[in-house]
């Protein structure tokens, strides 16, 4: 069981922070309360989810818990300090604050008051998405070594698949590597979607999540269709990726996200090409993951320099084509998908 300990938020000191150092991010499944946590990024979800086990874990504890919502783009002089004030029955206060990127200079004073003397018994969760709007107290509370929980946008398909997995894992199921990919890729550009598919499979199966299972929930998407087509392009299967890609249009697909899965795949297998060493040392400096680079690997083997270079040169035009200066964009998709098939 969680027991909430109280402690200085900004009097607290480290060795890295008496050195100039910020403290490190942690991940949202890490966050715990403290008497003041800084949620730092855009992903509305992810800060969703942090102020949920936050939550959680003070109701873990037996606190009698009393919740308090801000919002510091529209805040007015003397409400953190109103609701922070002590409970006549000795309730566990809460307060979470959003919009700090959009703060009133009323919040700025009274937060960088309060931070530096915290109530006991009262937590603060402040939520900032970003932007140089109170620098002043982002830096008193990286300066203070405050919690600070990394809520920033996942735009790495490594960070995806890892979110994915960890959403299975924490439901305690299994879910197989391909079926992993075949998710992000399908609605990996959206994380609330991508979450609410990771629940769905959980809620609807019970054995382990294959990529086929993926398939029938998820492969009619336009996301789907884009890595279908761009996957049987760098495979070589020229028929599959053009029946695929004119099944897409017929069905209403617009050009430009099948372009975009085109030269995200082109531009994995330029990342590996030529290169030596195992996928696991390469992961980190390329911001893959593993398995990507495994199959980049194998799809830069059709591949010559000059090959390579023909397709990102068709991909930067078909970019171009689709985006409005071809009247018709259709074609020039085909054009770019049956060069690369064809290598």
């Amino acid at each position: 069981m969680f027991v909430p300990r109280r402690t200085s938020a900004v009097a607290t000191r480290t060795t890295a922070a008496s050195r100039g150092r910020a403290p490190a991010l942690i991940s949202w499944r890490e966050a715990v309360p403290a008497p003041v946590v800084l949620l730092s990024g855009a992903e509305d979800l992810l800060a969703q989810r942090a102020r949920q086990r936050i939550r959680a874990r003070l109701r873990e504890s037996g606190a009698d818990l009393q919740i308090h919502q801000l919002d510091a783009a529209t805040y007015a002089a003397g409400q953190l300090t109103m609701l922070a004030s002590p409970s006549l029955f000795g309730e566990t206060i809460l307060i979470e604050a959003t919009g700090l990127a959009a703060m009133t200079d009323d919040f700025l004073t009274d937060a960088l008051a309060y931070v530096a003397n915290p109530e006991p018994e009262v937590y603060l969760v402040l939520w900032h998405a970003g932007g140089n709007r109170g620098k002043k107290l982002l830096d008193a509370l990286r300066s203070g070594v405050v919690p600070t929980v990394d809520c920033q946008p996942l735009k790495r398909d490594s960070d995806k698949t890892d979110f994915v997995t960890g959403e299975f894992h924490a439901a305690r199921r299994r879910i197989e590597v391909d079926a992993v990919r075949a998710l992000v890729n399908a609605v990996g550009s959206s994380l609330p979607e991508l979450a609410s598919a990771c629940a769905q499979l959980i809620a609807d199966t019970e054995t382990t999540v294959d990529a086929d299972t993926v398939e029938r929930y998820y492969g009619g998407r336009v996301e789907a269709t884009a890595f279908k087509v761009a996957d049987a392009a760098l495979s070589g299967n020229s028929v599959r990726a053009m029946a695929t890609l004119r099944h897409a249009f017929a069905t209403g697909v617009d050009p430009v996200p099948l372009v975009a899965a085109l030269a995200m795949k082109v531009r994995a297998v330029a990342k590996v090409y030529g290169l030596r060493g195992s996928s696991a040392a390469l992961a980190g400096p390329l911001s893959m993951a593993p398995w990507q680079i495994d199959q980049a690997r194998r799809e830069a083997s059709r591949f010559t320099e000059e090959q390579l270079a023909a397709a990102l040169t068709a991909l930067a035009a078909a970019d171009a084509q689709v985006k409005g200066e071809s009247r018709d964009p259709e074609y020039a998709v085909e054009s770019a998908v049956m060069l690369i098939a064809g290598n």
